[in-house]
C-alpha cells in the first residue's frame, strides 16, 4: 500500500522489540549527504520527542553529526573520494572486484553497527545495499526491528519504472517488461553482493540469505520521498510505506558575505552540485557562468565537492560554502543542481524554478520529474556547455515556469520526518 502520515503502519519486525522509558535508535546511512540529510532530520524529530539517537555512517559527515547532536560511530574511510571516483573516472571501479569490494563494506558496517547497536532499540538504514546489508545482520542478531528508507521510487521495485543499471550488468536494450527487469536485478544482486554476504554472516555464525535485495528491502521499505514530487504508484509487489520527504528544519540565517551579495541586486541563478564531484569543474564553471550571465542573471556559485569557483573576478558573481536552502532558495531566480532528492525537493518547497543536470544514480529520475511538472528543465546529459545550460535555463527563468513552481510549492508536505519519528515512536495510528 502507499501509506502517508495520515496512514502510518509501524516498522516490520521479525522478532520481539525491546521496552524500555527512553527508545534509543540507530540510524545507518552510507552514502553522499543526500543520504545522511534526511536522516538527521529523522534524527531531529525523535529527539524532540524524547527519543535517544545514534547514527553510524562516513567519517565525512561527523561535522553535520555533531552539530545535529548525534553521536557518530564511523564506518570505514571518507566517502568523498569514492564518489569522486565513480563520477569523473578518475579512480576506476571495474565490476569484477565490485564484489570484493562489497563484501568487505558488508564487514566494515557491521562491526561499526554492532558497537553502535547495543542497547538500541531500533534500526533504520539507507544507502549502498551493502552497507544495509551488514546493519541488518547485526539486527538481526540483536532481535531487534529493522527498516530500510529510500529516498526515491526507483530504488525500489515496481512494475512501473526499471531498476537502476548495475556496473558490469546492464539492463537488455530494448527491454520493456519491468517485473522481467527486476527479476533479472535480483540475481545481478546476489550475484554481486549475496556471495560476500553469505560470506561474512557464516564468520559470525548467520544462517546464508537467499535473496540478497529481499534481506535488504524487507517486503515493507519506508519511501522518504514526496508524493507530490516523486509518488509510488500502485498496484506494486512491494507494501511501501510512503512518509514524504525528511526535510531538517531551515530558517538558519545566511553568512554575511551571502546576505550582502544577495542585498546587493536583482535574484542570482543558484549553482551547485552538493556532495557530487563533477568531472571538469572548471568547465562546468565556466559553462555555467556565461549561461547565467547570457541570461541576463548574476551568479551565485556553490563550491561543494565538485569544487566550483568563479572564473573571473567580476562582481556579480559569488562563491558561497555552507548555506541553508530552505533559506536561501526563495530568494534566488533559479537552482541549477546535481538533482539530489533534497535538492530538487528544496527547491520545489520554495517555489524556485530549477535546472536539474543530473550526474548519476537518482538524479535523472528526478531531473525528469522536475521536467514533466513543469517546475524547471532537465539538462541531457552530465556536462552542461554555455549552449546547452543557456537554453535550459531560458525555460526555467520563463514566467509560466516560475507561476508553476509556485503552483507545486503549495502541494509539497513538509511533514515526512514527523510522520516517521511517529512511527517508530509508536505514537500515531
Amino acid at each position: 500500500m502507499n501509506a502517508t502520515a495520515s496512514t502510518p503502519a509501524p516498522a516490520e519486525t521479525a522478532t520481539h522489540r525491546k521496552k524500555s522509558d527512553r527508545m534509543r535508535v540507530l540510524l545507518v546511512a552510507y552514502g553522499s549527504r543526500g543520504d545522511i540529510e534526511p536522516m538527521l532530520a529523522l534524527a531531529a524529530r525523535l529527539q524532540e520527542s524524547g527519543a535517544e539517537v545514534r547514527m553510524c555512517a562516513p567519517p565525512d559527515f561527523a561535522g553535520p553529526a555533531e552539530d545535529a547532536g548525534v553521536p557518530l560511530t564511523p564506518i570505514g574511510r571518507p566517502v568523498r573520494e569514492m564518489v569522486r571516483g565513480a563520477v569523473t573516472g578518475t579512480a576506476p571501479m571495474p565490476a569484477q572486484g565490485l564484489p570484493e569490494r562489497a563484501a568487505r563494506l558488508v564487514a566494515t558496517t557491521y562491526e561499526a553497527v554492532a558497537t553502535a547497536a547495543r542497547g538500541c532499540d531500533v534500526m533504520v538504514a539507507t544507502g549502498l545495499f551493502p552497507a544495509a546489508a551488514g546493519a541488518r545482520s547485526v539486527a538481526e542478531e540483536l532481535g531487534i526491528p529493522y527498516v530500510f528508507v529510500a529516498c526515491f521510487p526507483t530504488y525500489l521495485p515496481s512494475p512501473h519504472h526499471a531498476p537502476l543499471a548495475r556496473p558490469g550488468h546492464p539492463l537488455p536494450p530494448q527491454a520493456s517488461d519491468n517485473r522481467a527487469l527486476w527479476d533479472l536485478d535480483a540475481e545481478n544482486l546476489n550475484a554481486l553482493f549475496g556471495t560476500g554476504l553469505n560470506a561474512h554472516r557464516a564468520t559470525v555464525g548467520l544462517p546464508p540469505v537467499d535473496d540478497f535485495r529481499d534481506y535488504v528491502l524487507t517486503s515493507r521499505p519506508w519511501l522518504a520521498a514526496d508524493p507530490a514530487l516523486g509518488p509510488w504508484k500502485e498496484p506494486a509487489d512491494l507494501d511501501v510505506v510512503q512518509t514524504g520527504a525528511w526535510l531538517r528544519p531551515g530558517g538558519r540565517p545566511l553568512p554575511a558575505g551571502l546576505q550582502a551579495f544577495l542585498d546587493a541586486g536583482t535574484p542570482p541563478v543558484y549553482v551547485g552540485f552538493g556532495s557530487i564531484p563533477v568531472r571538469d569543474a572548471q568547465g562546468v564553471a565556466r559553462a555555467a557562468v556565461e549561461a547565467v550571465r547570457a541570461q541576463g542573471h548574476r551568479v551565485l556559485l556553490s563550491g561543494g565537492w565538485a569544487e566550483l569557483a568563479p572564473v573571473d573576478d567580476q562582481d556579480d558573481c559569488f562563491r558561497v560554502g555552507e548555506a541553508d536552502h530552505h533559506t536561501l532558495f526563495p530568494r534566488v531566480a533559479a537552482v541549477v543542481h546535481h538533482g539530489g532528492a533534497g535538492t530538487t525537493t528544496t527547491a520545489a518547497l520554495a517555489g524556485t524554478p530549477q535546472v536539474v543536470v543530473p550526474q548519476m544514480a537518482d538524479q535523472p529520475y528526478w531531473a525528469a520529474r522536475v521536467a514533466e511538472l513543469g517546475i524547471g528543465a532537465a539538462h541531457d546529459g552530465a556536462d552542461p556547455t554555455r549552449e546547452t545550460l543557456s537554453a535550459a535555463l531560458a525555460t526555467a527563468l520563463d514566467p509560466r515556469t516560475r507561476a508553476r513552481a509556485k503552483a507545486v510549492a503549495g502541494l509539497v508536505r513538509t511533514d515526512g520526518a514527523t510522520a516517521a519519528a511517529q512511527l517508530l515512536l509508536g505514537t500515531a495510528g
